[in-house]
């Protein structure tokens, strides 16, 4: 089985139809998130071609991208109606 990781992806694009290509770019690896900040779980090799898929749409002058592994030991702080992820192997059908 792949090991995969919790990352968060964030992205502030500044022309409406690179935002969208980044969008359905990130989506297709999120489990959740809000506007352009995403929740995904990805293995090394899910990254890397996330990663340069989001190079090649995006401009280095006028977009910025932010792609962080987030620490498996940090307990998750939660407001407002988020839930929990639950416990265990994750299987993500979709």
């Amino acid at each position: 089985m792949t090991t995969r990781h919790l990352h968060l992806v964030a992205y502030d694009v500044s022309h409406p139809k690179r935002l969208r290509q980044a969008l359905h770019a990130v989506r297709a690896h999120a489990t959740g998130g809000q506007k352009s900040a995403h929740e995904c779980f990805l293995a090394a090799g899910e990254r890397a071609a996330l990663l340069r898929r989001l190079r090649q749409l995006l401009h280095p002058r006028e977009d910025t991208l932010l792609c962080l592994r987030l620490d498996p030991r940090a307990a998750p702080r939660l407001m407002g109606i988020a839930r929990p992820a639950p416990a265990g192997p994750l299987l993500i059908i979709g």
